[in-house]
């Protein structure tokens, strides 16, 4: 289940990759975040089982749909579409070390070697990571966009940790991204954005479909979590940007080239992640 996550997410950053070429990132985020909301709340009715639910552990869920979904996701596209599919999983897959750290700082948990390590090696991929753009066609202060992201990511991870205490993973992560699409369609009401909306049939096919294999994605996380452990199930869905390097030398061949650096810049990331969360 954990590696099935890892490949959905990964499919659905490539389709995302596609669509971007007939749409603007906004645009698709919006997309993907009504899809996720209608499977999500569709998964609920099916599949969360009875649970007591309070308050605290639902404002918990809004705050992280707010910083994880509302910033963290709408990063993500905006990576995909400013640095390329591969370069934007690598450095996404960061947020398991950003946790990890904030758990130190925020939870008091212990400093390991692993952790030391881990941090080495991923400042060592990130830096061949900046080096490949020239090649990729970025600039290297692009690269903000997907640390941030991962920063949102890492950070939201410690919300949902701590609302987990008042509601079920299903019903909590509902709430997040439906807190996420209220607060996003908002925005882009109050812009005006629908005027400058852009996105052809092509491009929507492909962003409902990724919607539906990132939300499946996140989905298989959760229920993989909820079957195994922790330091089992976050290494294997760490791999996600492997699954990203193989399918992006499948299907966006015309799109983005895969060199040297950027290929190992990646290994060295998904590597370092491994040693900071595998026990």
């Amino acid at each position: 289940m954990a590696l099935g996550s890892a490949a959905l997410t990964a499919g659905a950053t490539i389709l995302i990759r596609q669509g971007l070429r007939g749409a603007d990132a906004l645009t698709a985020y919006w997309i993907n975040l009504v899809v996720g909301t209608v499977g999500l709340w569709a998964a609920v009715l099916l599949l969360a089982p009875p649970e007591p639910t309070r308050l605290r552990g639902i404002l918990y869920f809004v705050l992280a749909g707010l910083v994880g979904t509302t910033a963290g996701r709408l990063l993500r596209f905006l990576s995909i579409d400013r640095v390329g599919a591969s370069v934007a999983a690598a450095l996404i897959n960061l947020h398991p070390f950003i946790s990890a750290g904030l758990a130190i700082l925020l939870l008091g948990e212990a400093v390991t070697s692993r952790i030391v390590g881990g941090t080495v090696v991923i400042v060592v991929g990130t830096t061949l990571l900046s080096a490949s753009g020239r090649v990729q066609g970025f600039r290297p202060v692009q690269l903000l966009f997907p640390l941030l992201s991962a920063l949102a990511f890492g950070a939201v991870a410690i919300l949902r940790k701590l609302g987990l205490g008042g509601v079920g993973p299903l019903v909590g992560f509902a709430v997040n991204v439906t807190t996420a699409l209220v607060a996003v369609t908002a925005f882009l009401v109050a812009a005006g954005h629908r005027h400058r909306a852009r996105c052809g049939a092509q491009s929507l096919g492909y962003l409902v479909t990724a919607g539906v294999a990132e939300n499946a994605g996140v989905l298989l996380n959760v229920v993989a979590l909820g079957a195994g452990a922790v330091t089992v199930v976050t290494p294997l869905v760490g791999t996600m940007p492997l699954f990203v390097l193989a399918l992006s030398a499948l299907f966006l061949r015309n799109v983005e080239r895969l060199g040297a650096r950027l290929v190992a810049g990646t290994l060295l990331i998904v590597l370092g992640v491994y040693l900071i969360t595998a026990r």
